[in-house]
């Protein structure tokens, strides 16, 4: 557990580290806080980006989590009840559990009839399987905005090159190209931009294609143990 948490920790603190060393390498005098004022107004954005960035990742590390989506104490209370084909009793347990699998046997236990064969196993997958979706969906919203993130910081940041390259330009249209120095502040503005933009991006790429995966795997692993559960309307005591 603790090595993945310190490699996320590490991810996210590569775009702060990468515009420090930017820092570092520059002329005499200019540090971190210059070069973001050097990059004009396009920073403003991108700093929110990137505060929206680490808010969204320790959020998906959090919803993604796996006490998020199954324990094995429901596990445990939920067997008795499912092998008795008592739904009132399986509902009341999902019901104080806040968790994935709860929510989706207190949907799916609404569908049992003790009566019927099986407990009407086929409704009570169908209605799991309709709920499944929904929490998939309710969930993987956040993790998408990473994606956004991950598209939209490259794509400010190459607005702001363009808006230092017109300064430049302007620059050599009123000055000529007789003082280059003049136009030291409009080009430092187009590449400080076009790095921050990607220096943003490309870790909430990572993270995007990280959460989705941790996603997708424990949605599988509800499926299988919503599976075993069910299981055991195939054998009532």
């Amino acid at each position: 557990m603790r090595r993945p948490i310190l490699t996320l920790c590490l991810l996210h603190a590569f775009p702060l580290a990468l515009l420090a060393q930017e820092s570092v390498a520059s002329p005499e005098g200019t540090n971190l806080f210059s070069l973001i004022k050097q990059g004009g107004w396009a920073m403003w954005p991108l700093g929110l980006l990137m505060l929206t960035l680490f808010y969204l990742s320790f959020l998906s590390w959090t919803l993604t989590a796996r006490k998020k989506f199954v324990t094995e104490p429901l596990l445990s209370a939920l067997r008795p009840s499912l092998r008795a084909r008592d739904f009132a009793a399986a509902q009341k347990t999902a019901n104080g559990s806040d968790t994935v699998l709860g929510r989706l046997m207190l949907v799916a236990c609404a569908k049992g009839r003790k009566d019927e064969p099986k407990g009407n196993r086929e409704g009570i997958e169908a209605a799991f399987v309709e709920a499944a979706e929904g929490e998939e969906n309710s969930i993987s919203q956040w993790v998408n905005y990473l994606n956004v993130i991950a598209t939209v910081a490259p794509m400010v940041g190459l607005l702001g090159t363009v808006s230092g390259m017109i300064s430049a330009f302007q620059t050599i249209g009123q000055s000529g190209m007789g003082k280059p120095e003049l136009l030291a502040g409009d080009i430092g503005e187009a590449l400080i931009t076009t790095a921050t933009g990607l220096v943003i991006g490309i870790p909430a790429m990572v993270a995007y294609f990280f959460y989705r995966n941790r996603l997708t795997s424990r949605m599988i692993e509800v499926g299988q143990e919503g599976g075993r559960l069910l299981d055991e309307l195939e054998n009532p005591s």
